[in-house]
């Protein structure tokens, strides 16, 4: 299984948080990751994003169906990000991939956790690419590669 962080890109300050949209900055930010990310995923990606609208709009830019997922939403906690993404019910093995559009610090705790690492603190708009690990591996994942804009 591969896990793919991707932060959102750069957005508008405002109030409520859930609703700022990206900024002018962002959307260049989303379409460059989207780019590179559209020439790697498989088909058979599943996308699953942040109802803030700021993680919507950088998933649009894929231009492919996605699934908002409340529990995606800032703050989300190590764990939920896991159960949703399906972690710890598939196998190492398993050929699939998950691209989660979210928040830090957040996606950045993920990485560290399941890379045994100390923080990853990702600018907007970049992501990090994990393949999970054998059962026996001393960390639960591998870092495929990190992207930034």
């Amino acid at each position: 299984m591969d896990l793919i962080l991707w932060r959102h890109a750069h957005a508008e300050n405002g109030y409520p948080d859930l609703a700022r949209p990206l900024s002018a900055r962002g959307r260049e930010e989303a379409r460059e990751a989207a780019q590179w990310l559209i020439a790697r995923l498989p088909a058979s990606c599943r996308i699953l994003v942040s109802p803030a609208l700021r993680a919507q709009q950088t998933a649009e830019m894929l231009a492919r169906p996605y699934e908002t997922v409340s529990t995606l939403a800032p703050d989300a906690a190590i764990n939920e990000v896991l159960a949703v993404a399906g972690w710890r019910k598939i196998n190492a093995e398993e050929k699939s991939v998950t691209l989660i559009v979210g928040h830090q610090p957040t996606l950045g705790d993920v990485a560290a956790y399941l890379l045994d690492e100390m923080r990853w603190v990702p600018k907007t708009a970049s992501l990090c690419w994990l393949k999970k690990n054998e059962a026996t591996a001393l960390a639960p994942a591998t870092l495929v590669t990190i992207f930034t804009p």
